[in-house]
């Protein structure tokens, strides 16, 4: 059938259809139709508060709570084809079924836009929803309406040739709707093994993300494969094409494809982890996750900084529980020359233990370090095990207990003095050299 049988039989259907507009029950039925959904909507006023009172005290289940606010949004729908059900019967049982034809066109409408609009709650993307929404409604329509058959003509009967490949609109319109719906599928398996392989306690955090990342990888180009192949679109046909396309994605998308090969051999060589505490230049903070194109790292101060994988291949990354979890803190510190260091590193390392992140398992130390201008020199050193926590406050709370040991032990920390001679202005000018000193003869 070409285009012109298309439009011809479109035309038949209308044609019929504006000469029932003129009959009194198609009338009578608009009527009906109208009058149902005010009082729907009048009712929904009044039912809608109460229903939602009740639905709050559902508790521990989102995925019901969900589905319930869904209906809640459509109470006025659900009454109109309520309403709409009871007077076809009845109109069914006392007339001729020709005289509520209307009326049984409008409750299927009703009743698939309701079940359309309930279901693409379930999707979280509000555009994917609209839109599968939609798509969904109007492809429930044309079946209504028994004119499908017309219309997916229509749309055959635009088509792009590509060689071998004939892409039609409707050919575009079904791999569109279908790659939608895998993908979204293939989304929401992935993220549910992703979470049981998060679960798991045999295998490393690096694993668990690598197994997790390639499961979503996987199950998106199955998707896809899967939504073009049931269009009945031949994947080889594409070669040319997608060679092309990937050719010019992997000149514009060095950086990213660059951060997703990087993120990949982050996970297989296991040199940073979720948790892990690290220092990437000027930035140290914990590592909360891993993703396909960066790493999310938390600071002390609460900031998140997503840092691109690249840059913890190329630059230079401590990790500070790589290989183990214990890190030294060094505390240096000053006492004057009156002191003696014997008893100074004793008082030191007594002061650090009374600090609670210090490590009791792995003794601090204390040692000279050096005889300087107007101090004695020292070092402390100590273990802490978990860095995440700050090294800052940890070194503050050891020097606070350093001072209250050394006010306690009469020990001093020496400052600098300067000492500034005042000389009469008359006997010499600023910026004068001195007099000579005159010598004395020998006795």
């Amino acid at each position: 059938m070409d285009l012109d049988d298309v439009v011809s039989n479109v035309s038949a259907w209308a044609r019929v259809f504006f000469a029932d507009l003129m009959t009194p029950w198609f009338l009578y039925q608009v009527g009906i139709v109208a009058v149902l959904f005010l009082i729907a909507v009048l009712l929904d006023r009044k039912v809608e508060p109460v229903l939602e009172e009740r639905a709050r005290e559902i508790r521990g289940h989102p995925s019901l709570l969900r589905v319930i606010v869904a209906l809640l949004r459509r109470v006025e729908w659900i009454l109109f084809s309520l309403f709409l059900f009871i007077t076809l019967t009845v109109m069914r049982a006392t007339t001729w079924p020709s005289r509520s034809h209307l009326v049984s066109i409008v409750l299927s409408l009703s009743l698939a836009w309701l079940f359309v609009s309930v279901l693409s709650r379930v999707i979280r993307n509000r555009l994917v929803a609209r839109t599968l929404g939609w798509l969904a409604w109007i492809y429930a329509a044309l079946v209504i309406l028994n004119i499908d058959d017309e219309a997916a003509m229509f749309l055959d009967s635009y088509a792009l040739p590509l060689g071998q490949l004939r892409l039609s609109a409707l050919t575009m319109l079904k791999a569109a709707v279908l790659l939608i719906a895998t993908m979204w599928l293939a989304v929401v398996i992935g993220r549910f093994l992703d979470e049981q392989v998060q679960k798991s306690e045999e295998l490393t955090p690096a694993i668990r993300v690598l197994i997790g990342k390639v499961v979503k990888i996987t199950l998106v180009l199955i998707g896809g494969v899967v939504a073009l192949s049931s269009v009945g679109i031949d994947l080889s046909a594409l070669t040319v094409f997608s060679g092309a396309v990937g050719l010019g994605l992997g000149f514009g998308l060095q950086k990213v494809i660059s951060n997703f090969i990087s993120g990949i051999i982050i996970l297989l060589d296991k040199s940073i982890k979720p948790g892990d505490t690290i220092s990437l230049e000027d930035t140290f903070g914990w590592i909360r996750e891993l993703r396909a194109r960066f790493v999310s790292v938390v600071t002390r101060d609460g900031r998140e900084y997503l840092i691109p994988n690249e840059d913890f291949i190329t630059h230079r990354v401590i990790n500070w529980s790589f290989s183990d979890e214990m890190v030294r803190v060094d505390v240096d510190f000053g006492v004057s020359y009156d002191s003696d260091p014997h008893k100074v590193s004793k008082l030191a390392i007594a002061a650090a233990k009374t600090v609670g992140r210090v490590e009791a398992d792995r003794s601090p130390v204390c040692w000279l370090t050096g005889f300087g201008d107007s101090s004695l020199n020292f070092v402390l050193r100590f273990w802490i095990h978990d860095p995440q926590q700050g090294l800052t406050n940890v070194r503050g709370r050891v020097l606070l207990a350093l001072w209250d040991t050394f006010q306690e032990h009469g020990i001093r920390i020496p400052y600098p003095h300067r000492e500034v001679i005042m000389k009469p202005s008359g006997d010499t000018r600023f910026g004068a050299e001195p007099e000579p000193a005159k010598e004395q003869p020998a006795d």
